[in-house]
């Protein structure tokens, strides 16, 4: 599942080929794609120049010169591409946007979980999904006195807090692993057993997993590519996640996975240990 660094790193992509090129044409060949009435999601975007594209969390935001952005989430699997070749167009290209150079910005995903939103620029703060997100690694509000108050009020363990959008934003079961691994708290821990140093540097490390992967152009597991379909880098720079049965790279002790929350969970046994 693309995750903040991989949502930037498609955010980038994106600018560099689509910005302040004006949609010409869409067809929305999954009508589901679409949250709200998609005529009038065709209706809204036909006409309009892509003006910026921004993101929040594993949210892309493609904002249009007419009051309106488009919220785009790519859940397990969707990917944007940018061509003019028909032959890229495939059964699983659910939304086509034609742009006014002959391009074709086009959405693809495989499983269908994606989802795209038409809503106004000047009151993004006000839609619900976006609104229940918490500070992001590299923000300037991911502080220690805006996440030690939503950490601490769960008594759920440390993996599936961290998990939680309203917590933080923008990190999932990858980066998540990585972050308590270099963190060394074992995500069986409590939330509301950590003391303010384990905190602390759960935000510095999140910080640095968070700055590395987004210049290591994100992590290719499955399917992920980026805006121009090349794959991430950051997959090879991975201490824990994945690496079941090999060596911790800190400690030489063999790396175990389990599963928390219902979510498979990689960590050192000796390296993060259990409280």
């Amino acid at each position: 599942m693309p995750e903040m660094p991989e949502v930037e790193t498609v955010r980038r992509g994106l600018i560099e080929q689509v910005l302040n090129k004006r949609i010409t044409h869409v067809e929305i060949r999954y009508q589901n794609l679409i949250t709200g009435d998609v005529d009038e999601f065709i209706e809204t975007v036909t006409g309009a120049v892509i003006s910026n594209i921004g993101r929040r969390a594993k949210f892309l935001l493609i904002e249009l010169d007419n009051g309106y952005t488009i919220i785009s989430h790519l859940r397990m699997e969707g990917k944007y591409r940018v061509s003019a070749d028909q032959n890229a167009i495939d059964k699983h290209s659910h939304a086509i946007f034609t742009l006014d150079d002959g391009q074709m910005l086009i959405y693809n995903d495989v499983r269908k979980f994606g989802r795209m939103q038409l809503w106004p620029t000047d009151k993004l703060s006000e839609n619900k999904s976006l609104k229940k997100l918490g500070p992001e690694p590299l923000a300037a509000d991911f502080t220690f006195e805006n996440i030690k108050p939503r950490i601490m009020r769960h008594r759920k363990d440390i993996k599936t807090v961290l998990l939680d959008q309203s917590v933080m934003g923008g990190l999932g079961n990858i980066y998540v692993d990585e972050v308590l691994w270099q963190a060394k708290i074992h995500p069986e821990t409590k939330a509301d057993h950590l003391t303010d140093e384990e905190i602390k540097d759960i935000i510095k490390c999140s910080n640095s997993e968070i700055d590395m992967a987004i210049k290591s152009g994100g992590s290719t597991i499955r399917t992920y590519l980026d805006a121009n379909g090349h794959k991430g880098n950051m997959q090879d720079r991975l201490k824990v996640y994945g690496k079941e049965g090999e060596p911790c790279p800190r400690c030489g002790t063999e790396i175990v996975k389990i599963k928390v929350g219902g979510r498979g969970t990689h960590f050192c046994p000796k390296c993060q240990v259990a409280k």
